[in-house]
């Protein structure tokens, strides 16, 4: 592969990314970011976290998120726990309510998805799906 068409691929890739997110964001009313969503959508699946632990699994750097977190406590969609053998030692944890945030990022999301992707064949879909997950594998 060209040098050239190496980097047309991956501004073309960042280009459909970016504008997902734009997109998004404009139909998404909440005042809350895509990495907050990340952030929210990691404790749903994996329970009261380090942020250390949260900021590592999800590419973030400590204090972003630090301000991130802080951001959901305050809009009580997460808390902050003390371990009980180690009072050093802080979980954030997500609230009934950042629950119902997930689900309502997922069904915003859903619908951005299908207007999207109906423009291509379910063939198209599943090529997109093995392509994205086989280049993860790799970098």
């Amino acid at each position: 592969m060209k040098e050239q068409t190496i980097f047309e691929l991956i501004h073309s890739m960042d280009q459909v990314t970016n504008n997902l997110i734009i997109q998004w964001n404009k139909q998404f009313k909440e005042n809350l970011g895509i990495s907050h969503i990340l952030v929210l959508g990691h404790l749903k699946r994996n329970g009261k976290s380090r942020p250390s632990d949260i900021a590592k699994a999800l590419g973030l750097t400590p204090p972003s998120l630090t301000h991130l977190s802080e951001k959901l406590v305050q809009r009580k969609l997460a808390v902050r726990l003390v371990d009980e053998n180690d009072r050093r030692i802080i979980y954030l944890a997500i609230t009934d309510d950042g629950i119902e945030m997930v689900k309502k990022a997922h069904d915003e999301g859903k619908a951005l998805r299908g207007s999207l992707f109906d423009r291509l064949t379910e063939q198209e879909v599943q090529q997109l799906l093995v392509i994205y997950e086989k280049l993860n594998r790799f970098v």
